[in-house]
């Protein structure tokens, strides 16, 4: 009997394969059909969606920068750090959540994707409401511990309470859109984000300066336009699900899913936290990075930050490529269709070093123009950025290689390797090169070592991908249970 039969026969909520239910919104089958342009059209609205976000988040910070001063900027960078932890937790559980959804779509098992909605949004509403709860009374105390000013402690504990506030719809926000990223469509969440940020940054300043009966919020409006513009993404989201009669939804008579299965949850927690955990041992190291650049003066740290804002583009297809390719690969894990997970890892790696490729070459022909919008034409760190990225950004390509392979990998439930591997290329290679070649290469130590740690990275990758036994990982319990039969 085939894997997921019998709750596909036994579940009147389960589509047909070739098409949907009447009445109900046709599925996505990223099982079928050619692989190239079906990956490519599913990358791209995902690298929109990452480009309204960075960009959604620089408005804002320009809006506080300007209508509030360098303290307001300083505080919401404060706040934001913390914040970045907390949404690396979410974003590693919704990726777990993500390949449930896709290998339950792709074994047709809609047993699997409803008990995966249910349980998430139970779990993600509990966890959402207890850390948002915590986070609001002990704000100051963590803003303290972290070493914020005292001259912007204020500022900071102000902005982070409404952003623990908002935490809830954040989270929700998240696995709905990740969850429809695993069905794949990748469209609707870019629509519906597209959405979100429109109302953050037109908030943004009428909460921040009042406008009519609106008060003036000062630095707390600028959260709060967060936390609405987030409700307000939700609700619409899950208006669109139910009028559109999705097979995501869950029905009166399946409100029986939302509770915390525990199957479910043990794979969410134990899939989801070492996924979390690569985005926070990345931020870290960079961190640790940063303190290195410090030590070589102003300049050079201004050319260091400018070449990372170029850089935070440049990754953008590599992260895109990747997270399609996890829902894709996801899809025919679950329905055991290997020959196209390798297709679907092989086109992924080509098309991230097509892209990304070309970013950098694009980038590297127009260096001075493109820093000197960071640093202006006449300051000597423009050659100095020139110099840093002529020797780093390459690098990306190789970053995205990885990338494309942890994330082929992580589809099938085997998510501690690539953070190992991750670990040992950022900790263990990357910065120790920094630190131990300074003295023979000065600052050239820390820009060199960015291709060193890719490189090492992506080998380990490669190595774990052609003879690892990845293939052999599950989700569920169950679905180990199946495949020893």
């Amino acid at each position: 009997m085939l894997r997921g039969q019998t709750n596909l026969q036994s579940d009147p909520a389960a589509p047909a394969r070739a098409r949907a239910p009447q009445g109900q919104r046709a599925r996505p089958v990223l099982t079928e059909g050619p692989i190239a342009r079906t990956l490519l059209l599913f990358s791209l609205p995902i690298l929109g969606s990452s480009v309204l976000q960075s960009l959604n988040a620089s408005i804002n910070a320009i809006w506080i920068g300007r209508l509030i001063g360098a303290n307001g900027l300083s505080a919401s960078a404060n706040a934001n750090s913390l914040m970045f932890f907390l949404m690396s937790l979410g974003l590693g559980l919704g990726m777990a959540a993500t390949i449930l959804v896709g290998q339950g779509l792709g074994a047709r098992d809609m047993v699997q994707v409803k008990r995966s909605v249910g349980t998430t949004l139970v779990f993600f509403t509990l966890l959402s409401l207890v850390i948002g709860t915590a986070g609001f009374i002990a704000a100051p105390r963590l803003l303290m511990a972290m070493g914020t000013p005292p001259d912007v402690l204020g500022l900071a504990a102000a902005y982070l309470k409404v952003i623990f506030l908002a935490l809830p719809a954040i989270y929700l926000y998240t696995f709905v859109m990740m969850a429809l990223r695993g069905a794949g469509d990748s469209t609707t969440p870019f629509i519906f984000l597209a959405i979100s940020a429109a109302f953050d940054v037109g908030l943004n300043p009428v909460l921040i300066l009042g406008f009519g009966p609106v008060p003036a919020l000062g630095i707390a409006g600028s959260a709060l336009a967060t936390l609405i513009s987030q409700w307000i993404g939700l609700g619409a989201v899950v208006i669109w699900l139910y009028r559109s009669h999705h097979f995501l939804r869950l029905t009166r008579a399946e409100f029986h899913y939302l509770r915390l299965d525990g199957e479910i949850l043990r794979a969410l927690v134990a899939k989801g936290l070492p996924m979390g955990l690569q985005m926070i041992v990345m931020s870290s190291s960079m961190l640790v990075m940063i303190s290195l650049v410090n030590r070589y003066g102003a300049t050079t740290v201004a050319a260091y930050g400018a070449c990372f804002q170029l850089w935070n583009y440049i990754q953008m297809p590599a992260m895109a490529v990747g997270m399609a390719v996890s829902s894709m690969a996801a899809q025919n894990v679950g329905a055991r269709l290997w020959d196209r997970v390798s297709r679907i890892a092989g086109i992924g790696v080509f098309f991230n070093v097509l892209l990304t490729g070309v970013l950098v070459l694009l980038v590297t022909a127009i260096d001075r123009d493109a820093f000197a919008i960071f640093l202006g034409s006449d300051s000597p760190a423009v050659d100095i950025a020139r110099h840093i990225h002529s020797v780093a950004s390459w690098s990306f390509i190789l970053f995205g290689v990885a990338f494309v392979l942890s994330s082929v990998v992580r589809a099938t439930g085997a998510v501690v390797p690539p953070l190992i591997f991750l670990f040992v290329a950022m900790w263990l290679v990357r910065l120790p090169f920094a630190w131990l070649m300074s003295a023979r290469l000065g600052a050239d130590a820390i820009w060199w070592s960015f291709p060193i740690g890719s490189a090492t990275s992506m080998l380990m990758l490669l190595v774990y991908y052609r003879l690892g036994t990845w293939k052999k990982a599950h989700m569920l319990a169950h679905d180990a249970a199946v495949d020893a039969v």
